[in-house]
């Protein structure tokens, strides 16, 4: 389906936007009134709703994880332009200030589309690796890798 591939292309942007840290772009997509969702207690963890908690997000994320990769392996679209939910399976890598190069985690982000914004995203990924990758960012002097969630 035509859909399914402009959905999958535009998806996979994403990802390399949040890569190469242009976070303008990476809220291009987002609803003004977008639900984000994080598992995990730590500084990446937490619920935002709306457009500009996202992007202050993402700029920690840039900050607290400088050399973090996602790799996705796999996209899923469901639905019609109107209703679309895209499941994505990613890996992700990242070099911690300590030197550690051993800094992996595996996730799934779930969006729900309509009409191509982004209305919510949640992701699903092993919170515990991330805050252990946290408090060591933290203990290699990077005080906001261990702050409070953004949320709003």
């Amino acid at each position: 389906m035509l859909y399914s591939y402009f959905v999958e292309k535009s998806i996979r942007e994403s990802f390399d936007h949040v890569n190469n840290h242009r976070w303008d772009e990476a809220v291009k997509a987002l609803a003004l009134h977008v639900h984000h969702r994080v598992s995990g207690a730590h500084a990446l963890g937490g619920e935002r709703h709306d457009k500009e908690a996202m992007r202050r997000w993402f700029e920690r994320l840039g900050r607290v994880l400088p050399n973090l990769h996602l790799t996705v392996n796999h996209i899923w679209v469901k639905g019609w332009p109107w209703h679309t939910t895209v499941f994505a399976q990613w890996d992700g890598t990242a070099t911690l200030l300590n030197g550690d190069a051993s800094y992996v985690n595996r996730g799934l982000h779930v969006f729900t589309l309509r009409r191509g914004r982004v209305y919510a995203l949640e992701e699903f990924y092993d919170s515990q690796a991330a805050a252990r990758g946290l408090a060591a960012q933290a203990a290699a002097g990077l005080e906001e890798a261990v702050a409070e969630p953004i949320v709003s």
